[in-house]
């Protein structure tokens, strides 16, 4: 629905919110259904190769993944809001605790992730001189450190690129996307020095969704665009066509367990150098089977 037919903003956002449209005397939805995948089979497969990708959400092609909007004409949410709010109703499900999806992961044990309580040491102090603490108290004297949505600023993606024998392509398969935020558990916390612990800034894999599970979410979320605020493209859309930069770190290369940092450490600019060789890796393997 447009706000240039709507009779008053209440209705307009009643009905953007309800995912429908009034048509007439009816009401239609406008709710999508993404194309599914075509079934590939494993004979189908000419060559391909799995990669783990790093999305900088600083990088200026990337800040729609990370734009929040409330407005009138629209309303857009980051990427990992609409996740995070997905998982938690129920409407995305294959939640897992890593990139192998192994380990499943339940909104509390996720909510125990980005959310952690401390007692400050007064609160200490009081409950050794007291025994307990009232409701009050203990609301005063706990410390409360969270990972909130605009401190996500940083995605992972997990995909498979491959030659599809049928018809000669070279395709790209999304599979997972992570979310990487701060580790509570190390927020406001102090070594034996009294500075803070110097991993308090690293970033931490909060969850890993198994993508085809999240398409249908995804493929209703409109992404912030500053050329149209009436621009219908979805999160599913400019993740499948690849419309973000990013940063190979790992793949299954036979090298170890693939991640560039481990057989290349502590040279930043070589494992650049490396992210570019894979990429150019990548786009060769399909000129080579035009290559006689």
């Amino acid at each position: 629905m447009s706000i240039l037919n709507a009779k008053s903003p209440e209705s307009f956002r009643k009905y953007r919110e309800m995912g429908m449209i009034k048509k007439g005397d009816s009401m239609v939805s406008t709710k999508i259904k993404p194309l599914d995948y075509g079934f590939i089979e494993d004979k189908d497969v000419l060559k391909s190769i799995v990669v783990w990708e790093i999305i900088d959400m600083n990088d200026k092609i990337n800040q729609p993944f990370y734009h929040n909007e409330d407005g009138v004409v629209s309303t857009n949410k980051s990427l990992y809001q609409i996740l995070f709010e997905a998982i938690n109703d129920g409407r995305i499900k294959e939640v897992y605790d890593d990139e192998m999806f192994t380990t499943r992961l339940s909104p509390d044990a996720i909510q125990a992730r980005i959310k952690n309580e401390v007692m400050s040491d007064a609160g200490i102090d009081r409950l050794n001189e007291s025994g307990k603490l009232t409701d009050a108290e203990k609301k005063e004297f706990t410390n409360v450190y969270e990972t909130k949505t605009e401190n996500v600023k940083v995605l992972k993606i997990k995909g498979m690129w491959y030659i599809d024998r049928r018809d000669s392509q070279m395709k790209y398969r999304l599979l997972g996307i992570a979310a990487m935020g701060q580790d509570p558990s190390t927020m406001g916390q102090f070594g034996p020095d009294g500075q803070p612990l110097a991993s308090k800034d690293e970033l931490i894999d909060l969850f890993w969704v198994y993508y085809p599970n999240a398409r249908d979410v995804l493929a209703n979320s409109v992404v912030f665009n500053n050329k149209n605020l009436s621009s219908d493209i979805t999160f599913d859309d400019i993740l499948n066509a690849r419309r973000f930069s990013s940063v190979i770190y790992k793949t299954d290369n036979g090298l170890g367990n693939g991640v560039i940092k481990d057989y290349i450490p502590r040279d930043a600019d070589a494992q650049m150098e490396e992210s570019e060789r894979l990429k150019a890796q990548i786009l060769q393997m399909e000129n080579d089977m035009w290559n006689y």
